[in-house]
């Protein structure tokens, strides 16, 4: 069975031909926008819904589906997540780049491979990706998502590597 991994939101119809404004995340434009296909959740089950065209205005993006031609074809879609298949998301990763759930269960270490803490979840504040990093003392800190702070990602062996600069943790 695929595993989906939501990319956006029907957020209302744009002009009265059916076409959506979908909310996407942050910095995904161009992914967004080369996609073919997305599946819409509807009672448990994942429907795919064709891209005939899309387009970006603004803050999101405009997409026409193919069969949904007019307003009343898209408002029971009105607030609906946009999913693609995880291997979709995979095919368009840099080599640098994670999916958060890989991220999260992580240990993080110093450069002297002590153990400082493990990752409990990942966040963005506009400006870059952030760890939420639990440390021994069970106190979470934030660390950007930044090659200096974070120098190595490994994600077979279970451990993230980082520049604890003085301050960065409790």
């Amino acid at each position: 069975m695929s595993k989906f991994i939501s990319v956006g939101k029907i957020l209302n119809f744009h002009g009265i031909q059916g076409e959506a404004k979908v909310g996407f995340s942050k910095n995904q434009e161009e992914f967004f926008l080369s996609l073919n296909e997305v599946f819409v959740k509807i009672q448990n089950d994942y429907k795919p819904l064709k891209i005939l065209r899309s387009r970006l205005n603004k803050n999101f993006v405009v997409v026409k589906f193919d069969g949904i031609n007019s307003i009343n074809d898209l408002l029971p879609l009105k607030g609906a997540l946009l999913f693609v298949e995880e291997a979709t998301i995979r095919e368009n990763l840099d080599d640098d780049e994670f999916l958060v759930d890989e991220l999260v269960g992580l240990d993080v270490l110093d450069f002297d491979g002590k153990k400082l803490g493990f990752i409990v979840g990942v966040s963005n504040n506009g400006a870059t990706d952030l760890l939420s990093v639990k440390t021994k003392s069970k106190k979470i800190s934030l660390i950007p998502f930044v090659k200096a702070i974070v120098t190595n990602v490994d994600l077979k062996g279970k451990k993230v590597i980082i520049n604890n600069l003085e301050g960065l943790l409790e």
